[in-house]
């Protein structure tokens, strides 16, 4: 499993900016992210390359941040892979929290990364189904 960064961030002018400054100064260099927004905040969610000192550049800024384990799975770039995926992990009664798509910059493949509770479980069955997990 991947070690995702995910950051409290104000939803103001200049805020993404600021945090890839944070990683820029101390050499971290960021894999995947995406962005969900509110009014006022955002959760800033990352794959880098050292989460821990990630974790610390932002904390020691005063950013509001956690680390969180994700499940990494690549799939093959064809219509209807997303909803393959999901729908066997649907019949396997596996919950997701959210999903967004990466790519796999060594394959090209695209790159479902998945937050679950049921995370452990949730990698052993993509595994057993045959799918490729990044780790």
């Amino acid at each position: 499993m991947f070690r995702q960064l995910s950051i409290f961030a104000e939803n103001k002018r200049g805020a993404m900016n600021a945090l890839t400054t944070i990683l820029k100064e101390n050499e971290i260099n960021i894999n995947t992210l995406v962005t969900n927004d509110s009014a006022e905040f955002g959760i800033v969610r990352m794959i880098v390359d050292d989460p821990e000192k990630a974790l610390k550049a932002m904390t020691d800024k005063g950013y509001l941040c956690r680390i969180d384990s994700v499940v990494a799975v690549e799939m093959e770039d064809t219509f209807g892979s997303l909803d393959k995926l999901l729908t066997e992990i649907t019949v396997a009664y596996l919950n997701l929290d959210y999903i967004y798509i990466s790519f796999n910059r060594d394959t090209m493949a695209p790159v479902a990364i998945l937050k679950s509770t049921d995370g452990d479980e949730l990698e052993s069955f993509l595994v057993g189904k045959g799918y490729k997990v990044i780790s």
